[in-house]
C-alpha cells in the first residue's frame, strides 16, 4: 500500500509539472522588435546629430529609465529605439 501511495504522489507531482512549463517557458521567449524598413527611410541612426536624440524628441516614448532602449510614434512595430539615436523625424514642436 505504500508504494502505490508514492507512485501516486510521483505521478501527482509529474502531471503538475508537466500543466507548469508553458508557463515558465512563453514568457522569456518575449523578445526585442526592430523596423529595419522604417528606420532605413528615417535614415535613424544610434548616436545624436548635432544636440537632436531622441530622448529630446516629442515622438519617442522612453524605455524604463533614461539609458533602456524606448518606442518611438513614427517607428511602429520596434521597441529598441535608443535614447540616443536620431532620426529625420526628429521633432520638438
Amino acid at each position: 500500500m505504500n508504494t502505490d501511495m508514492t507512485r501516486r504522489n510521483f505521478l501527482k507531482s509529474a502531471s503538475i509539472a508537466l500543466a507548469l512549463i508553458p508557463l515558465v517557458v512563453i514568457p522569456r521567449q518575449a523578445s526585442a522588435q526592430t523596423n529595419a524598413t522604417v528606420r532605413a527611410q528615417l535614415k535613424y541612426q544610434n548616436s545624436p546629430k548635432d544636440n537632436m536624440s531622441c530622448n529630446t524628441c516629442l515622438e519617442f516614448i522612453a524605455g524604463k529609465s533614461s539609458q533602456d532602449p524606448g518606442k518611438c510614434k513614427v517607428i511602429p512595430d520596434d521597441d529598441e529605439i535608443s535614447p540616443n539615436g536620431y532620426c529625420t523625424k526628429w521633432n520638438t514642436m
